[in-house]
């Protein structure tokens, strides 16, 4: 075995500035077809905030799997006496006040398969430098708050890249001897060099043109792979709507004269904002009716609205440590959400942000990783790109419009922008702007960003008098790794009250204005409000819209909830008692679902399926079954056998006893919308698990006659979860017809692991050696063993060990292929203390099998680690 010396832990109270700092970077590239050749000229100064401002430092630079050919120094060559090459840098001992560096490095990024700093994809250069990718390319100072002006220069072979893109405004471009060619780039605004950006290669070119709000004219760039520019309108479309949209919301107007969009097939993310361009996953671009599903729609209107608004809220204004991520990801998920409850159904996807909460967050806070949404400590940056530094990060962000109003939260956001333009900041700086801008005190309201773990507040419901109640509130929080005791959150909490009959009552919180909602705020660990209106007994609707990332307690009735489901008139309300009453006829502790229950949920979806005012999207929603995650998630200890085996019987119970609601929700459910597709979709697959046999047939004429890739994966979906010996016949029809389309057969792969026979994870180990599967290409591994471990759980969970032996099998092979990848697979062990003692000893097992890797990665090592330590 190799091992490896023990990693290092960083730790947000160990901040320092930077030695120095660097004011201009000059870089030339010179791209061969075995290797590239980089020289880096810097201009250093020393920094005045530095820790000793009268003592000057050698500088140390960082570096990885770099080959060092020359170094000079204000233009004189240094011998080996002046610098040394160390483990992942170099440190050069003749320093000044001022001085220009310059390097000349050689790197390979034809066989870089971690898919950081600069490597190939299908032919094609393209970086990726966040977090720490950029000291793969040339020896920097690579660091957040090192901002720069850069200056490119790219040389290459024409014929092979006829583009040669970087930051900024192009400045000059021309041939050269051999078959070469440049092109000279400039990025006027200071940037950290993680959002450098290296694109070469020869591409199809989508234009367009977008008039900011002061009558600049912007020109767009959408570069894809030949051939596929009839999947690139939408996209493009997107990116002007953001743009107009970001003007109109926040008064943001775009500052380059260029905006590039590069969309290449191997990348480990959805995206990455690089200033001026925007390098993509093809996922997250491709898209038309014939191969893009209406998630596909939706997921590319979100991504690219996500990264344009990076460029102020991440590129103008950007992080000072990577401590301090979710300054700029919380953010921008929170803006991007907000774009698209404008563009779609706000209700919906409300909805859809919660599910994410409730089955990824909720889960990562109560696992080996938790952690608030600032951490204080990690050992590989790349682990912490998470559901709550992103996810909940944005919710944080939404509790303070909530508690602000739309008025004072612009307020907060116009000053934030007005004084950190230009500069690399910190969550608190980004708080302060909120409470300066609107007087406010939010000293409590911190511990969101120092506190890891979801809180719970236990509610209680009493009369007092005729026409007056007491909401007692109680919050709480778990202990989580180094933190064992939990100071009270500011929490804002919407409440609305219900008749027994239903209808919306009218009432006042704490003797305010009557109203038909109110907002209370906890900022204590128990607290009281006093709610008057004129009914002698009340539902509560509460949380509404989800105003706070907690688990609420609340002990509401079967009769209740089935009561809020059928007509809470805040949707998300609504949609959120029925996914509580069939999680409590889930989790309880009665092996089987008793016919009683059973009939109230029947009677639930039955009413919401006919109910003629309910959107066909909200209809789809509220008809599905909370997923197996996100009862893992509000569960700190799962009998999975049983929890399988109740929410196969739930579902097949709503297939059987609605056979015929479903049958007619299939057949007369119209329009040609994406509602209607979802419910109609949603019907099918109960059709086929009310009666495989009597409705086979009817998804093989979808996907023979689907004029959307929507409607044919769909079929595709539940053909391959049948039982119907001849499944595989339409398989290979899918495949063969749509060979030629990666992306599509991402949703191929995933199709047919997601069966939950027990000869599935023998189907899978066949997949791995498909001539179109790769595990070099981070799609293809998610579509495979992604979606398997994490959406197959009857499988994954199978009680041989065979799903966890899998999974291992893969992190160990990816661990030296592209540790990033290897890391966000090893997550999905995280929630082992939940499972059954012999579930435990598999998982362990295996966690055990990975940990004793050779040359085992700080990506994999750290999660495994920490969960070993649980």
């Amino acid at each position: 075995m190799v091992s490896s010396p023990k990693p290092t832990v960083k730790f947000r109270k160990d901040y320092q500035p930077s030695q120095y700092l660097i004011k201009h970077t000059d870089l030339i590239f010179q791209l061969f077809d075995s290797h590239v050749l980089v020289t880096a000229e810097i201009d250093i100064e020393s920094n005045p905030n530095r820790k000793n401002p009268q003592e000057l430092t050698p500088l140390v630079l960082d570096g990885d799997e770099l080959e060092l050919l020359e170094i000079y120094v204000n233009g004189s060559n240094l011998d080996s006496t002046q610098y040394e090459i160390v483990d992942n840098g170099l440190i050069v001992k003749q320093t000044a006040e001022k001085f220009t560096l310059k390097t000349l490095t050689k790197i390979y990024p034809q066989q870089n398969t971690s898919l950081e700093g600069l490597y190939q994809s299908n032919g094609k250069f393209c970086t990726q430098c966040e977090a720490e990718g950029f000291r793969k390319i040339t020896y920097y100072i690579d660091r957040p708050e090192i901002m720069s002006e850069f200056k490119v220069r790219i040389e290459g072979n024409k014929n092979q890249y006829p583009q040669l893109l970087s930051n900024g405004n192009m400045l000059s471009s021309g041939d050269l001897d051999n078959g070469m060619h440049y092109v000279e780039w400039h990025d006027p605004f200071p940037k950290p060099c993680y959002l450098f950006a290296l694109v070469a290669g020869d591409f199809d070119c989508l234009e367009d043109n977008f008039t900011t709000m002061s009558g600049r004219n912007v020109k767009l760039e959408l570069f894809v792979d030949k051939g596929k520019l009839d999947q690139c309108r939408f996209a493009m479309d997107s990116l002007i709507k953001s743009m107009e949209w970001d003007e109109q919301k926040f008064g943001r107007e775009y500052d380059l004269d260029l905006y590039m969009i590069v969309a290449v097939s191997d990348f480990n993310m959805g995206a990455m904002e690089n200033k001026g361009l925007n390098i993509f996953n093809t996922r997250y671009v491709l898209a038309n009716t014939q191969t893009a599903t209406d998630s596909d729609f939706e997921g590319v209107e979100r991504v690219i609205a996500h990264e344009y608004f990076h460029n102020w809220t991440g590129n103008r204004i950007t992080c000072r440590d990577w401590f301090q991520l979710s300054l700029k990801e919380g953010l921008t998920v929170f803006r991007d959400q907000k774009f698209s409850e404008d563009m779609q159904s706000k209700a919906v996807q409300r909805i859809d942000q919660v599910k994410i909460i409730r089955a990824a967050q909720f889960a990562e806070d109560s696992g080996p990783m938790a952690h608030p949404i600032r951490p204080d400590s990690y050992i590989e940056m790349n682990n912490f790109y998470t559901v709550t530094v992103y996810n909940k990060g944005a919710e944080v962000i939404g509790m303070m419009h909530t508690l602000l109003g739309e008025e004072g939260f612009r307020k907060g956001m116009d000053l934030y922008f007005e004084r950190h333009d230009g500069q690399a900041v910190t969550c608190e700086d980004f708080i302060k702007s909120m409470e300066d801008a609107n007087n406010v005190d939010w000293t409590l309201f911190r511990h969101w960003y120092s506190q890891a773990g979801t809180p719970s507040v236990k509610v209680t419901l009493s009369k007092v008098a005729s026409g007056q109640f007491k909401l007692h509130c109680q919050q709480s929080c778990p202990a989580t790794p180094g933190q064992d005791v939990k100071k009270p959150f500011m929490i804002p909490i919407k409440v609305g009250l219900l008749s027994t009959r239903g209808k919306p009552i009218q009432f006042k919180a704490n003797g305010a204005t009557l109203a038909s909602e109110a907002l209370l705020v906890m900022t204590e660990s128990e607290q009281t409000f006093i709610l008057d209106c004129d009914e002698e007994e009340v539902i509560p609707s509460l949380l509404r819209d989800f105003s706070a990332p907690i688990k609420l307690e609340y002990k509401y009735t079967q009769a209740q909830l089935a009561q809020l489901f059928a007509s809470d008139p805040n949707s998300f309300n609504r949609w959120d008692a029925g996914q509580t009453l069939m999680s409590e006829i889930l989790l309880n502790d009665n092996e089987i679902i008793d016919e009683a229950a059973l009939k109230i949920i029947a009677d639930a979806v039955s009413a919401i399926l006919h109910d003629e005012n309910l959107d066909n999207a909200l209809k789809a929603l509220a008809v599905q079954l909370p997923s197996l995650n996100s009862l893992i998630g509000l569960s700190n200890n799962i009998n999975m056998d049983q929890l399988i085996n109740k929410h196969q019987q739930l579902k097949k119970y709503l297939a059987q006893s609605l056979e015929h609601v479903w049958f007619s929700a299939y057949n007369t459910t119209a329009g040609d919308n994406s509602g209607a597709r979802w419910l109609r979709n949603i019907a099918l697959s109960y059709l086929l698990r009310a009666n495989e046999d009597q409705h086979f047939e009817l998804a093989v004429s979808q996907q023979n006659h689907a004029n959307n890739m929507t409607d044919e994966i769909s079929a595709l979906q539940v053909i391959a979860l049948s039982s119907e010996k001849f499944k595989a016949d339409y398989i290979n029809r899918f495949y063969k017809k749509w060979a030629h389309e990666d992306l599509v057969l991402d949703k191929w792969f995933t199709a047919q692991v997601l069966n939950e026979n027990d000869d599935v994870i023998e189907h899978i180990r066949e997949l791995l050696n498909h001539e179109k599967f790769s595990i070099e290409n981070p799609n293809k591994v998610r579509a495979v063993i992604g979606s398997f471990a994490g959406g197959n759980l009857t499988q994954f969970h199978n009680p041989t060990g065979a799903g966890y032996e899998l999974l291992a099998d893969i992190i160990i092979k990816l661990n030296s292929i592209n540790p990033q990848i290897a890391g966000r697979l090893t997550t999905l062990f995280n929630q082992w203390k939940k499972f059954d003692v012999k579930r435990q000893a598999l998982i362990k097992e295996q966690l055990f099998r990975i940990k004793s890797t050779d040359n085992l990665s700080n990506d994999v090592y750290e999660i495994v680690d920490k969960s070993l330590q649980m």
